[in-house]
C-alpha cells in the first residue's frame, strides 16, 4: 500500500468514527458525508500532475499521519488564559473560539443584535429556521479531494447569519487556535458559512494561530453568500506554526448590486495553500480580492484565485503583493472569467512581488479569459528586488543600508494592511512585519 493510500485509510477510520459520534445528525447530511468521502476516495489529493497544483507538492502532508481531532482534547484545556492572547477588544462580544477545529463556549462571547446569529454549526443544525440554509451550502458540489475531506470530517464550524436590513457595527471574530501535544499530529477541519442576507452589512475576521511549534494540519472550508445589496467585509488572517500545513477554501457568491471584499494575509505554516472562487451570480455586484504573503526560510505559499464574471455590470479589483526571503517559494494564479453575455465588465488584476534574497522563487500566473466585447479588463505582474536607487536616497538622508531595505520593504507589505479597517488587526500585523524585519520605525 502506498504511503497516500495509507493516509487515505487512515481518515477512512476517523470518518467511520465521526458518523457513529454524530448519529444524531440530519439524515441528509449523512449522506452529503458519504458523498464527500467517496469523492475523496476517488479524486485522493492532488499532485504536482494537476495543472492546479503543478508547483505546490503536498507529498510532506501526505507523508505525515494526522489524527483528526473531533472533541475537546487536553491540548484544549492546558490553554487556559492563553487563548485571550488572540482576542480583538473590537469583537469582545461577537467572537467564537475553535481550538483545534472544535468549539469552545466557554471562550466565545456572544452579545447580539435580535435576528443575527452567531453559533456553531452543530447547534444551529439542530434548529429547523436553519437547516434549510446549511443544507443548500453543506450540499454544494465538492470542488476537490481537500472540500470533500472538510465536508466529510468536519465535526464544527461557524454558522453566521445576518438578516435583512441589519447591519452590525462590531465586527464578528471566528478564531482558530490549534496546538500539538506530546508530539501528536492534530487535523482540524473548520467550516465557515456567512450568509449576509438582502441589504445587510457586517465584517467578519477569520483567523488562524498556532501555539508552538508541533506539526498539525488545518483544512478549513470557507462559503459566503452576499444576497441582494449586501455588503460584506472579509478578513483573513493567517498565522500558522512553523511546521503547519495549511489549506484553505474561499467559495462566495455576490448578488445583485452587492459587494464583497476580502483581504487575506498570509504570514505562517510550513506549506500553506489559499483556493479564492467568486462568482457574480446577478448583475451589478463588485469585489476586491486582496492579499499579502509575506514568507521566509524555507515556507511554501500558494495563492489560486477565480472570479468568475457571469453577469453583466459587475466590477472586480484585485491586488495581491508577496514578500520573499530565504530560500521561501511562492505561486500566484489568478484567473478572471467573462462569460458570454456579461457586458460592461470592469476587471483588473494586479500581482506584485519583492524577492529579498537570491534563493527565493516565485512562479506568477495572472490570467483572462474574456467570451464578452464590451468590456474593460487588465491584469499584470511584476517581480523585483529592492530598488538601490531608493537604498541610496535613504541612505544619504543618514539612515544605515539595513534599515533603509526594511523600511521600503515595510512600505511595500503596508499598502495591503492598510486596507484593513480594524486597529488591533492592523497595529499587530505592523508588529509582526516589522519583526520579521528585525527592525522598529524608530531612525
Amino acid at each position: 500500500m502506498t504511503v497516500e493510500l495509507a493516509k487515505q485509510s487512515a481518515y477512512e477510520a476517523a470518518f467511520r468514527e465521526l458518523i457513529q459520534i454524530r448519529n444524531d445528525e440530519p439524515s441528509w447530511l449523512r449522506r452529503a458525508r458519504e458523498d464527500a468521502f467517496a469523492h475523496f476516495e476517488r479524486v485522493g489529493f492532488p499532485t504536482v500532475r494537476d495543472e492546479d497544483w503543478k508547483y505546490t507538492n503536498i507529498a510532506p502532508l501526505t507523508r505525515t499521519k494526522f489524527e483528526p481531532v473531533f472533541g475537546t482534547t487536553d491540548a484544549a484545556r492546558s490553554l487556559n488564559g492563553h487563548a485571550k492572547d488572540f482576542f480583538l477588544p473590537e469583537t469582545k462580544d461577537s467572537q467564537l473560539v475553535f481550538v483545534n477545529g472544535v468549539f469552545q463556549r466557554e471562550l466565545s462571547s456572544l452579545n447580539l443584535p435580535n435576528g443575527v446569529v452567531i453559533s456553531d454549526i452543530a447547534e444551529s443544525l439542530r434548529q429547523t429556521q436553519h437547516e434549510s440554509r446549511l443544507r443548500e451550502q453543506l450540499t454544494a458540489d465538492q470542488a476537490n479531494g481537500f472540500t470533500a475531506l472538510n465536508t466529510a470530517l468536519f465535526s464544527s464550524g461557524a454558522f453566521v447569519l445576518v438578516p435583512r436590513g441589519v447591519e452590525l457595527t462590531a465586527p464578528v471574530h471566528l478564531l482558530f487556535i490549534s496546538q500539538s501535544q506530546n508530539g501528536d499530529a492534530p487535523a482540524s477541519f473548520p467550516r465557515v458559512i456567512v450568509i449576509a442576507e438582502e441589504n445587510s452589512a457586517a465584517t467578519v475576521v477569520e483567523s488562524y494561530v498556532g501555539i508552538g511549534n508541533g506539526a498539525y494540519f488545518t483544512n478549513a472550508v470557507v462559503e459566503v453568500v452576499a444576497r441582494a445589496g449586501a455588503r460584506i467585509q472579509h478578513y483573513k488572517v493567517q498565522r500558522e506554526s512553523n511546521s503547519a500545513f495549511h489549506i484553505a477554501n474561499t467559495i462566495a457568491t455576490a448578488a445583485r448590486s452587492s459587494l464583497y471584499a476580502t483581504t487575506n494575509i498570509n504570514l505562517g505554516g510550513s506549506l500553506s495553500r489559499h483556493d479564492i472562487a467568486v462568482t457574480f451570480a446577478e448583475e451589478g455586484g463588485e469585489c476586491a480580492v486582496d492579499g499579502l504573503y509575506m514568507i521566509s526560510a524555507e515556507q511554501h505559499s500558494d495563492t489560486h484565485s477565480i472570479i468568475d464574471h457571469r453577469q453583466p455590470h459587475c466590477t472586480s479589483r484585485q491586488l495581491y503583493k508577496g514578500v520573499l526571503d530565504g530560500k521561501s517559494h511562492a505561486v500566484f494564479n489568478g484567473k478572471v472569467f467573462v462569460r458570454h453575455g456579461a457586458q460592461q465588465t470592469d476587471a483588473q488584476q494586479t500581482n506584485k512581488n519583492l524577492l529579498l534574497s537570491e534563493e527565493a522563487r516565485v512562479d506568477t500566473k495572472p490570467q483572462l479569459e474574456i467570451f464578452a466585447d464590451d468590456v474593460k479588463c487588465a491584469h499584470g505582474a511584476a517581480v523585483g528586488q529592492l530598488s538601490e536607487d531608493e537604498v541610496f536616497y535613504l541612505e544619504s538622508r543618514g539612515i544605515n543600508p539595513a534599515l533603509a531595505r526594511n523600511i521600503l520593504t515595510y512600505g511595500f507589505a503596508e499598502e495591503v494592511i492598510e486596507r484593513i479597517k480594524i486597529d488591533s488587526i492592523k497595529k499587530q500585523l505592523d508588529e509582526v512585519v516589522l519583526n520579521r524585519l528585525h527592525s522598529g520605525l524608530d531612525i
